[in-house]
């Protein structure tokens, strides 16, 4: 009799432990393990992603299951945000949200992150390889919506004709080149001449000198298609001194202060706040094998003048 109980109970025991290492694949183990979720911007520089540092991170502590890693390279630059990604998979990356410089530079990088089993979330600007979802500004929308702007401004101050410069970062990355594509648009037929478009990779100082040089050239409105855009071109109206109409995208301090002080008109700021911490949630869900049914989400933009930042 003492050997059947004795029986009984390790056969009880051997089913618990095979029950309990059981697990759902798609879930973290029992054991605490997290999801590891990396975003991956453009740069440091862009300050309005600082936000998004939160957002992501909020979601991420909602979440309760997620250990999040922002990763962004020192400047813009291809090989540096394709060393990013290859840095989150080799540090065991479960899923990366990703803003990319462009649509095809970091493409193979991405290939090898799904082939090691890798979700890929766009935000802020896709590449041109499929994702599990894309939560970004309808930036063409939102440059229609800058020209717009200053169009009113201009005819405010009785400026019917004359050129207009654009400051952008490069003609690759899809979001701001879709900006562009917007802004002229709200310009045909008006009596207007957009310059060729001059590329100063989203840096302030280098933005500042394109800008300087439009001035010269008697523009009466320049528009900066990124952050580091827009602060040169304040930058150069505000050196300047002149009557420039300044419209720009993205918010930081320095833009804000800019426009406090009469230097730009207006700038379009998106809301990465909501694309990091949208973008993390869908990334969990994916994660977890949920079905994902709204694979493009535009999280908006708003546009802050002077009245705005009063």
């Amino acid at each position: 009799m003492l050997k059947k109980i004795i029986a009984s109970m390790m056969t009880l025991a051997l089913g618990l432990t095979v029950f309990a290492g059981c697990s759902n694949a798609d879930e973290p183990s029992a054991s605490g393990d997290k999801y590891k979720v990396y975003l991956i911007t453009m740069d440091q520089m862009d300050q309005h992603w600082v936000t998004v540092d939160g957002g992501a991170k909020k979601a991420a502590d909602e979440l309760g299951n997620v250990e999040y890693t922002w990763l962004a390279p020192d400047v813009k630059d291809d090989a540096k945000q394709i060393e990013s990604i290859n840095n989150a998979v080799a540090g065991g990356a479960d899923a990366i949200m990703l803003a990319a410089n462009g649509p095809d530079a970091v493409t193979a990088a991405l290939k090898e992150a799904e082939d090691a089993g890798v979700k890929i979330v766009y935000v802020d600007s896709p590449a041109d390889y499929p994702a599990v979802a894309t939560l970004a500004t309808d930036n063409e929308a939102a440059g229609k919506t800058a020209g717009e702007e200053m169009l009113k401004a201009l005819d405010s101050n009785g400026v019917t004709s004359g050129k207009i410069g654009i400051v952008n970062v490069n003609a690759s990355t899809a979001s701001t080149v879709a900006r562009e594509k917007g802004f002229r648009a709200a310009f045909e037929g008006k009596g207007f001449e957009i310059l060729e478009t001059q590329y100063g990779d989203g840096d302030a100082a280098k933005s500042k000198d394109i800008a300087a040089n439009y001035i010269t050239e008697g523009v009466v409105g320049v528009f900066g298609a990124n952050e580091g855009s827009t602060v040169g071109a304040g930058n150069a109206i505000k050196e300047a001194g002149g009557e420039v109409v300044g419209v720009g995208f993205d918010k930081s301090d320095t833009i804000l202060e800019l426009i406090k002080s009469g230097e730009l008109l207006c700038t379009m700021a998106q809301n990465p706040d909501v694309m990091g911490y949208e973008g993390m949630k869908v990334a969990v869900k994916a994660l977890k094998g949920e079905e994902i049914t709204e694979t493009a989400v535009d999280t908006g933009v708003s546009v802050i003048d002077a009245a705005a930042v009063k």
